[in-house]
């Protein structure tokens, strides 16, 4: 059975080439970051280890789903893969590694105030960690999958709590993506208009996934049809990291320990 749903974004779905781009960039961006030991909270499909790799000492993935940690575990046979929920991360040292990622990781997370500050307790002095989350002002609809979302101003002054040095970026795209985006924008407001009940207000996350679920394949799906040229041809190098903006796809945050 496949892991993939419209939440785990694949590579091996072409309807999802322009998301699985967007968050490979991520992987792409925080090269110039990387150093020494490594861990990456939420490693999801090893979609940017290879990337890691290149730069950093050793390598620790953590992440909940098992199948996933196994096969990573096997193709990689040199670094640590560990099944687990987090926060907390209590089996793991203070002061245990220069570099944390964790990219579209927060938005899943009961407790963010716990996991900052988790991340903080292992992260080495002079170490740096980078995070990744949707921005909540670019959401096309409620997603089902996150516990909440957040503006820059939110993330800054929860990270705050923990850091005294936060930088606020984020990843933006040029007219391939910007064109992608509002045909998005676009589609989903022809399925809300559908929902005469306010279904996406009202039904409980566990509900409203299998809906959510549904029509968003059909969405990415459409989208595909509609223009395939375009779907296919964005890639990592259509997006960049930009100054905190309002209109950026994610915020990329900069955490830095003394």
């Amino acid at each position: 059975m496949s892991l993939f749903t419209t939440e785990i974004t694949s590579d091996k779905i072409a309807s999802d080439n322009p998301l699985h781009h967007r968050l490979l960039s991520a992987y792409v961006f925080s090269q110039k970051y990387i150093k020494g030991d490594v861990l990456e909270l939420g490693c999801g499909e090893g979609r940017g280890i290879d990337i890691i790799l290149r730069k950093s000492k050793s390598f620790t993935a953590i992440d909940k789903i098992k199948d996933i940690i196994e096969k990573l575990s096997s193709k990689y046979k040199d670094n640590v893969f560990i099944s687990s929920n987090f926060p907390p991360l209590s089996d793991i040292e203070d002061n245990s590694f220069d570099t944390i990622i964790s990219f579209q990781v927060i938005e899943h997370i009961q407790d963010d105030n716990q996991y900052i500050s988790e991340i903080d307790r292992i992260l080495r002095p002079g170490g740096v960690a980078l995070i990744t989350t949707p921005n909540i002002k670019m959401t096309l609809t409620r997603n089902p999958w996150h516990v909440r979302e957040y503006t820059s101003e939110e993330l800054n002054n929860l990270c705050r709590k923990y850091f005294s040095q936060v930088d606020v970026l984020g990843i933006s795209g040029n007219t391939k993506v910007i064109e992608y985006y509002n045909q998005n924008l676009e589609s989903v407001k022809k399925f809300k208009r559908l929902d005469i009940f306010n279904l996406e207000k009202n039904l409980p996350n566990f509900i409203y996934k299998i809906p959510y679920e549904f029509l968003n394949r059909i969405n990415r799906n459409n989208l595909q049809s509609n223009d395939n040229e375009l779907v296919s041809a964005i890639t990592y190098k259509d997006y960049e990291l930009v100054k905190d903006d309002p209109n950026n796809l994610d915020l990329f945050v900069l955490l830095k320990k003394k």
